[in-house]
């Protein structure tokens, strides 16, 4: 598995960005990819060295349609921890 498909994106809400302060940075991930590939690719990609990753499976909530009723898909998130001399991740840089 390629680094690019293992990462898809930044999770961007408030928690997720309070707890970039103590550099903890949230991405949606891969659900086959385990923590050592999550480690290696945020490594690659951003250039950082990763002091811990922690992972979780969301599961996909109730939604209705009307009288029709199906679920949202379940997806798998990642709470990356940087060493405190890694260099910090831009998120925000096209903003």
């Amino acid at each position: 598995m390629n680094a690019y498909d293992i990462i898809i994106a930044p999770i961007i809400s408030e928690s997720s960005t309070e707890n970039i302060e103590q550099k903890k940075y949230t991405f949606r991930v891969d659900p086959r990819a385990n923590k050592y590939q999550i480690k290696d690719a945020v490594e690659e990609i951003f250039k950082v060295d990763v002091a811990r990753v922690n992972t979780m499976h969301v599961v996909g909530k109730e939604k209705r349609q009307g009288r029709y009723t199906g679920f949202t898909r379940s997806w798998k998130k990642a709470i990356v921890t940087l060493t405190p001399d890694s260099k910090e991740i831009q998120i925000f840089e096209g903003l």
